[in-house]
This record gives structure tokens, sequence and C-alpha cells, in this order.
């Protein structure tokens, strides 16, 4: 078992920057691979960015390239969100997702099966 933890979220002028972290506990050493998504509302869910975990090698949407950076921790316990030149449209909850089957594209939803409750991110105009 795999419990994730959000933080981080928060209130924003537009072109500011937000820090989100995914703390895991549990077997996240074992995890495929880590990422992250946001939902606003409305909206079908949406991947952002992700990590192999076990090679380190990152992947990014289109809409989030150049802004966003997702980092970890040296443990592999923590994974992080840097947000900057944030938007309006980048609103949303977000949530940081683990899979342990390795099954998939990385970039999809389906393949992650542990999930956080998300974090509440809003940036003003």
């Amino acid at each position: 078992q795999v419990q994730l933890v959000e933080s981080g979220g928060g209130l924003v002028q537009a072109g500011g920057s937000l820090r989100l972290s995914c703390a895991g506990s549990g077997r996240t050493f074992s995890m495929y691979a880590m990422g992250w998504f946001r939902q606003a509302p409305g909206k079908e869910r949406e991947f952002l960015a992700a990590f192999n975990w076990r090679d380190g090698t990152t992947y990014y949407a289109d809409s989030v390239k150049g802004r966003f950076t997702i980092s970890r921790d040296n443990a592999k316990t923590t994974m992080y969100l840097q947000m900057n030149s944030l938007k309006p449209e980048d609103t949303a909850v977000y949530y940081c997702a683990a899979d342990s089957t390795g099954w998939g594209l990385l970039t999809a939803r389906a393949r992650y099966n542990y999930w956080g409750q998300g974090t509440q991110v809003t940036v003003s105009s």
C-alpha cells in the first residue's frame, strides 16, 4: 500500500509561483511511475508531468513544458512540482499519483492506481 499527501496549494496572482509537494508513505520505492495531474471544474483530469520512478526520466504535457518542473528527493519518498509563470487557466485541483503496475501509457490517468486527496491552486488575474 502507498499513501500520498499533497500540500503547497493556495492562492497566487498571475505570473507568480507555487511549489507543490507530494509526500509518499509505504512502498514508494517500488513504484514504476509517479506523476501530477490536475482537474478544473467541469473538465477532465489532465496529465501534467511524471517520472519514470525507476530511472528518473521525466515527461511533461505541452501545456506546462517550460513553466512547470517535476523533481523528487534522493530518498524517493517526496515528489515536487515547481510551477512558475502561473496563469488563471492553471486554476484547478492538483493531484499526485503513483503507479505500481508498470502497465500503460505513463501520461494516462488509467495507469495510476494510487492518488492523493488533491490540493487547490487558484490563480487570480
